[in-house]
């Protein structure tokens, strides 16, 4: 387990290291790895925010631009995202899902929750209301 620690740096290195192996655990409940994680994670941003400008992605997904083109590219070639003209304004689209890019997200959420649910059946009632107060936190953390 690891160390107790009374100051900020020592508790962000142990989160660190906490949410990066929960991280990389959830990763290896994807059920399609031929996707690269900014592909997966733009359609789960478009699962959760509907139709957005590809710029409004870029935002949202924190990358430039250019790298969004590329990760919309792909996603289209896989016929997971579909443009679609903007409805105010001429010079812009809007990227959305296509039927088979929300059966993906959908599915894949269902695994990696039901592995996630499978682990908190090891933990105490306890450390699973510790767990509901964190989420909160770590929500809060990653917003700003």
């Amino acid at each position: 387990m690891y160390q107790q620690t009374k100051s900020d740096a020592g508790l962000a290195a142990v989160l660190r290291i906490a949410v990066s192996r929960l991280a990389r655990r959830l990763r290896q409940q994807r059920t399609d790895t031929s996707l690269s994680l900014g592909q997966g994670a733009t359609l789960f941003t478009l699962d959760r925010h509907g139709p957005l400008t590809p710029g409004q992605l870029a935002t949202l997904e924190k990358v430039q631009p250019p790298s969004m083109t590329r990760i919309i590219a792909a996603l289209e070639s896989k016929d997971l995202i579909r443009r679609t003209p903007h409805p105010n304004d001429g010079r812009q689209q809007l990227v959305e899902l296509t039927d088979a890019g929300t059966e993906l997200v959908r599915h894949d959420r269902r695994r990696r929750e039901a592995w996630l649910a499978r682990r908190l059946q090891e933990l105490t009632p306890e450390e699973k209301e510790t767990l509901r107060r964190a989420a909160q936190i770590l929500d809060r953390l990653s917003q700003s």
